[in-house]
């Protein structure tokens, strides 16, 4: 088999991110019928969330008909192939439902299990970040410039973002994460996936959320790893598959992070 082509394939997830935006932003701010899906937390969905996910499927289908699909809102598609897109249409739905542009569409594509091409687009503000094994891409409205994650940022002088405390569930966990909380010098929250790509755009040191499903984080790896960053599960599971995932800006900053959990 030849190498994939990955700067074609990510040409591919820019348009189906442009295909997704489309069908989702008529749904955005106003006041769609909500959906609750079951579990422990309130976790709505969107016809917004429905539709992008549908536009993503048909150009994938149309495009790479082999391709597996694993999606949050469709599930998975088997394929005949090494690559398997992972989708979430609205990743922070709790966000979209709020009118607060925080919410985005993330599109991974991983090969042969591992994740190679990630994308987060935020088309309200105009955001799109995206990696893939080359390096990773800030695109600003129509301007695109290769991002680096900050370097040399000790944990005391380091800022952290999470979604909510609240979703930190067990007492294992609570107590993980605010024992790093109390040494950072400073904690942001509400940012979704939005955290990640600060990571790997050197804004922010480090993003963290537990729980996660693979189509929360799958197409966001890509973007921390292209822009120099470092990812874990801090209970020593594949961050690919989920879990409690940690991202940081380094190598040192992760340790320094990972040592003060585990105590």
């Amino acid at each position: 088999m030849t190498a994939p082509d990955w700067a074609e394939l990510t040409r591919f997830a820019i348009a189906l991110a442009d295909a997704s935006a489309a069908a989702i932003l008529p749904y955005f701010r106003q006041n769609t019928a909500i959906d609750v899906k079951d579990g422990p937390v309130w976790d709505p969905v969107t016809e917004g969330d429905r539709a992008g996910e549908r536009a993503i499927r048909q150009l994938i289908e149309q495009h790479y008909p082999d391709h597996a699909i694993h999606g949050e809102e469709y599930g998975i598609k088997q394929g005949r192939s090494p690559f398997t897109w992972v989708l979430d249409p609205v990743d922070g739905t709790r966000s979209f439902v709020s009118g607060m542009p925080t919410w985005a569409t993330l599109i991974g594509l991983s090969f042969e299990g591992r994740p190679v091409v990630g994308l987060m687009n935020q088309p309200v503000v105009g955001d799109m970040f995206y990696g893939n094994p080359q390096g990773a891409w800030h695109c600003y409205r129509g301007a695109t410039a290769a991002i680096t994650t900050r370097k040399g940022v000790p944990l005391s002088r380091a800022t952290l973002g999470t979604t909510a405390p609240e979703l930190y569930r067990s007492a294992e966990n609570q107590r993980r994460f605010q024992s790093l909380n109390s040494k950072v010098q400073l904690t942001r929250y509400g940012g979704d996936a939005y955290f990640y790509c600060m990571v790997a755009a050197g804004h922010i040191d480090i993003a963290m959320d537990c729980g996660l499903q693979p189509y929360d984080i799958t197409p966001l790896l890509p973007i921390v790893a292209g822009a120099g960053g470092v990812a874990a599960e801090w209970t020593k599971g594949d961050t690919a598959k989920g879990g409690n995932v940690i991202t940081a800006g380094s190598q040192a900053l992760l340790d320094e992070a990972l040592a003060i959990m585990a105590h």
